[in-house]
């Protein structure tokens, strides 16, 4: 399950926590809150990426915040640089690298089956390329603006083919975060609904669980069944 909270409540249901002897822990890599009741988890709130945590005064404070975001797909990928939310810079990425009869990048295809023919060299050259490509602009963001987060949708199969020797953009890079859901194809629509979703914050529990966030202050809150995806 999961609710979506009006950033400008944020502070108050976190009171709401503390009021009902909810114990907080900051979560840097997920830019989110774990929730626990006598040392057991009860649930998560994500906080919106232009909101700062204090952990001193347990409060969300709004402060301005530039990221990156890329989603990835076989063959398709959508990259942006945003400013405390606002896209000022994108580009989508387009590649021949998937067999039709398989469904299966060309990628995933020499890991299982070995050397490839003709066809199978075109599509492996185009996927070389794309995130080569890839690579580029997300590194040539990374070295001409200040760049606070880097949010990513990709398989970790993928990730040798992105994060090179040498590059702009690095798998230890303690910016990455991970984004809660699973993008099937990224286009720059999507890329702009993504981000939308990272300015909200996110109450994600289960369902046996729900039982503690009965009656929360006025959020503005939207509750739903979460999909495939985890915010």
């Amino acid at each position: 399950m999961h609710q979506f909270i009006k950033p400008h409540f944020i502070n108050a249901w976190i009171q709401w926590t503390a009021e009902h002897d909810m114990e907080l822990e900051y979560l840097p890599s997920r830019h989110k809150l774990s929730l626990l009741k006598e040392g057991s988890r009860i649930g998560g709130l994500r906080l919106p990426w232009n909101y700062s945590w204090d952990p001193v005064s347990k409060r969300a404070t709004p402060e301005e915040k530039n990221w990156v975001l890329f989603l990835i797909r076989a063959g398709i990928a959508a990259v942006g640089y945003f400013e405390n939310g606002n896209n000022l810079s994108h580009h989508v990425f387009r590649a021949y690298m998937v067999r039709k009869k398989q469904g299966k990048s060309q990628i995933k295809y020499l890991k299982t089956k070995g050397k490839s023919r003709a066809g199978s060299r075109v599509r492996l050259g185009e996927s070389e390329q794309f995130f080569r490509e890839i690579n580029e602009k997300v590194s040539a963001y990374l070295a001409h603006y200040p760049v606070d987060r880097i949010g990513y949708s990709c398989s970790k199969t993928l990730w040798p083919f992105l994060f090179t020797a040498g590059s702009g953009i690095q798998k230890d890079d303690p910016r990455l975060c991970k984004i809660p859901k699973h993008v099937q194809h990224p286009t720059y629509q999507v890329l702009l609904e993504t981000n939308e979703r990272l300015l909200s914050a996110t109450l994600d529990f289960e369902p046996e669980q729900a039982g503690w966030f009965r009656n929360p202050p006025e959020s503005g809150t939207q509750l739903g069944e979460a999909e495939d995806e985890n915010w």
